[in-house]
């Protein structure tokens, strides 16, 4: 099985997709309250992994996961005593939307998402797309991470990762970045 594998860059990342500013969004959203629904609910207290099935949605800030089942597996660092959770989803599609700070919408959907909250990573496998300001990328992983803007997508059996680019909504969201940054500096400068 031959895997061809796409990286792209910060400012490419940024250019094709307008992701601007996740960063503090991601920040923010961490620091919110976690609320989880489903129709069962299990925990396996002593391997520290909970189970959530049958219509699962999963809200904390303005992240939202919708899936058929999510397992949240709990560790905790020996050294440091941090807890960390990875959320595994499943669904037809499962989905993962965040609200970025320039108030648009990053969406990501595949058969399985696994979201690494304090790595800030998300990776979709399986029919793996990623949608923001119009544009969309599909492949067979998509991993994205938050805070440093880096998207790479992978394809299996000599496909390829697929980009479409609506360069009016691309070209209007930075322009809308831009108008807010400049507003924040003239309001700082007050």
């Amino acid at each position: 099985m031959t895997i061809k594998k796409i990286t792209l860059g910060i400012l490419l990342t940024s250019l094709v997709l307008g992701l601007a500013a996740p960063a503090n969004a991601a920040k923010k959203d961490l620091n919110q309250e976690i609320t989880i629904k489903s129709k069962r609910q299990s925990a396996d207290l002593k391997n520290k992994i909970a189970s959530y099935l049958d219509d699962v949605s999963i809200t904390q800030g303005s992240i939202s996961i919708i899936a058929d089942i999510v397992q949240v597996y709990s560790k905790v660092n020996d050294k440091t005593g941090e807890k960390s959770d990875i959320y595994l989803a499943k669904g037809k599609p499962a989905i993962f939307k965040q609200q970025l700070e320039d108030g648009s919408l990053i969406s990501l959907q595949a058969n399985e998402i696994r979201y690494q909250p304090d790595q800030y990573t998300i990776t979709v496998s399986g029919n793996a797309q990623v949608k923001q300001a119009g544009s969309k990328m599909s492949g067979d992983i998509i991993t994205y991470n938050t805070l440093s803007e880096r998207l790479e997508g992978q394809s299996n059996n000599d496909e390829h990762v697929t980009t479409i680019l609506q360069p009016a909504q691309i070209k209007a969201q930075q322009d809308n970045s831009e108008l807010k940054k400049k507003k924040a500096n003239n309001s700082d400068n007050k």
